[in-house]
C-alpha cells in the first residue's frame, strides 16, 4: 500500500533547513528558518529558563499525565501575558486556556474546534502569511481565502485596501490576524489602525483569530499585545493561538496555548468541553516540562525580571542587526534602498528578492532565504556574517 504513495515536497521553511545541513560549505549563511542566533550565531537556552530548571528538577515528584487543558497555572500566566493581570475577560473568567505543543499545535487545535461547530464558516488569512496557516486549516477540511495586507511595493501596509477587504467578508467567517511582528513581512498595523480592525470585526461580526508568536520581539511585551487588547474590547468572542518558542527560547519543547474568550464565564467554560474532545482524539494532553518552565518564570517575581530583560536584549539586538544591514546595503548597493528594513518589527522582513535570485543566492552563495517575496530572518543576521550576506545581496539584485 505505501508503494503507491505519491512523494510530497518538502516544507517551503523546514525543507530550506535541511538543505543548509547538507550544504558543505563553511560560509554558508541561515536566514530561512525562524530562529533566534545571538551574537555567536547561536541558538542560547536563556538564563531565566536555566534557573527555573533548576528548580523544577528539584522539586519534581512525579512525571503523570497532565489534564487535557495541561497546567491550570500555566493557563492563568499566559492570560495575564495576553491581556494584562486584573483584565475584564480574566476577573470575569470569560477566557479559558489548553496548554498546546507549540503555537502550530494551538493552530489546529483551534482549526479543528471551528471545522467541527462552524463547517461553513471560511478563514480568511492576509496575503502573504506564514506558508504553514493556510496548509493547517486547509488540512483541517476548511476552506481559505486572503485579504489584502502588504501593498505594491512590498514595503508598507496597504491599510485601505486590507479594511476594504475585512467590510467584505461574510458575517460569521473567521479573520486570521498576526498580534505583531507580522511573518513573513514584517509589518505591523498601528495602534489607531488596530481600532478600526477592531471596529469593522464587531460590525461585520467575524470571529478575530489571532496568532501570537513573538510577543516581545516587537515593541515590548505589552506594548506587542495593544492590538489584541483593541480587538477584545469591541469583539466579545476570540481566539488567540501564543507560543513560547521565541521570547523563551523553548522552539524544542513546543510550548503553546490557545485561549477562547466567549462572551460570559459559562459559555466559555463549555466551549472548553468541545476543545478537551478535540485535544483528546488528538494528541490527548500536553507534555509537561516546557509548560511547566514558562508557568515557574511568570510566577516568579525575580524570573519574571529576569526575562523580561532578556527579552529586552534580544528585541534590541534584532533592531541593532537591521540598522547594520541597511548600513551596510547602502554601501554595497546604493542602488537599492533598503531603509524600509529598519521600519519593520520581530523576526522576519521582505527583502522583495525574486525566486530566482532567491536561488542563485542559495546555489552560488550559500545563503539560504525563504522564495516567494525573499523572506529574511533577521535574527540569523550578525555583525560576523553581515559583510558576506550582504555582499552576496549586492551580486544578486
Amino acid at each position: 500500500m505505501f508503494d503507491a504513495l505519491p512523494l510530497a515536497p518538502p516544507d517551503a521553511i523546514l525543507g530550506l533547513g535541511e538543505a543548509f545541513k547538507k550544504d558543505p560549505n563553511p560560509k554558508k549563511i541561515n536566514l530561512s528558518v525562524g530562529v533566534y542566533k545571538d551574537e555567536r550565531g547561536e541558538t542560547p537556552i536563556l538564563a531565566s529558563v536555566k534557573d527555573a530548571e533548576r528548580q523544577l528538577l528539584e522539586k519534581e515528584k512525579s512525571k503523570g499525565y497532565l489534564s487535557i487543558e495541561g497546567l491550570a497555572d500555566y493557563g492563568s500566566r499566559v492570560q495575564e501575558l495576553l491581556f494584562g493581570a486584573g483584565h475584564e475577560i480574566l476577573t470575569g473568567g470569560r477566557a479559558i486556556t489548553a496548554q498546546t505543543p507549540g503555537g502550530t499545535g494551538a493552530l489546529r487545535v483551534a482549526a479543528d474546534l471551528l471545522r467541527k461547530h462552524f463547517p461553513t464558516a471560511k478563514v480568511w488569512v492576509s496575503k502573504p502569511t506564514w506558508a504553514n496557516h493556510p496548509a493547517i486549516f486547509t488540512a483541517a477540511g476548511q476552506k481559505v481565502e486572503t485579504y489584502a495586507y502588504i501593498d505594491a511595493a512590498g514595503q508598507g501596509l496597504d491599510f485601505p485596501a486590507m479594511l476594504g477587504a475585512l467590510k467584505l467578508i461574510p458575517a460569521g467567517d473567521i479573520v486570521l490576524l498576526h498580534a505583531c511582528c507580522h511573518n513573513p513581512t514584517g509589518i505591523d498595523p498601528t495602534p489607531q489602525q488596530w481600532q478600526e480592525i477592531a471596529k469593522v470585526m464587531a460590525e461585520r461580526k467575524l470571529l478575530p483569530l489571532v496568532d501570537f508568536a513573538y510577543q516581545g520581539f516587537g515593541d515590548g511585551l505589552a506594548e506587542d499585545a495593544a492590538g489584541l487588547r483593541e480587538l477584545a474590547k469591541l469583539n466579545p468572542e476570540l481566539l488567540v493561538c501564543s507560543s513560547f518558542s521565541k521570547n523563551f527560547g523553548l522552539y524544542g519543547e513546543r510550548v503553546g496555548a490557545l485561549t477562547l474568550v466567549a462572551e460570559s464565564a459559562d459559555s466559555a467554560q463549555q466551549a472548553l468541553t468541545q476543545v478537551r474532545v478535540g485535544i483528546r482524539t488528538n494528541y490527548s494532553n500536553p507534555p509537561i516540562h516546557g509548560g511547566a518552565l514558562v508557568a515557574a518564570v511568570l510566577s516568579d517575581p525575580k524570573l519574571r525580571q529576569q526575562w523580561d530583560a532578556e527579552v529586552t536584549a534580544m528585541r534590541s539586538r534584532i533592531h541593532q542587526m537591521r540598522k547594520l544591514f541597511v548600513e551596510t546595503m547602502k554601501a554595497k548597493a546604493p542602488k537599492h534602498d533598503f531603509s524600509f528594513i529598519v521600519r519593520q518589527r520581530g523576526m522576519f522582513s521582505f527583502s522583495g528578492l525574486s525566486n530566482v535570485q532567491v536561488d542563485e543566492l542559495r546555489t552560488k552563495h550559500a545563503v539560504y532565504v525563504v522564495g516567494n517575496g525573499g523572506r529574511i530572518n533577521v535574527a540569523g543576521m550578525t555583525a560576523n556574517n553581515m559583510q558576506a550576506l550582504c555582499d552576496a545581496l549586492a551580486a544578486v539584485l
